[in-house]
């Protein structure tokens, strides 16, 4: 039988949410900081061979963390903000 059906496309703050007790259903946000105005977690679920869950949960980078790859990586292309979710 089916026993997790996993799915995205819906903001969940803590990265991921199961929908139900029996843990049948969880939905996966892998975008922190969604639209740079969010403040939310992202995950991200993978499996092992004996398809246990685990999930690795990860914020955004911050603009000043980029700063400094900029200043240490050699032809780093660092873009800018975009103010569209500004």
């Amino acid at each position: 039988g089916l026993d997790l059906i996993c799915r995205a496309h819906q903001l969940v703050q803590e990265g991921y949410k199961y929908m139900f007790p029996e843990k049948s259903l969880v939905t996966v946000w892998s975008a922190p900081n969604y639209c740079y105005r969010c403040g939310n977690v992202a995950a991200i679920l993978s499996f092992d061979e004996n398809l246990e869950r685990d999930f690795k949960l990860f914020r955004e980078v911050r603009p000043s963390a980029l700063a400094l790859v900029a200043e240490s990586s050699e032809g780093f292309n660092q873009r800018a903000l975009v103010p569209y979710f500004l």
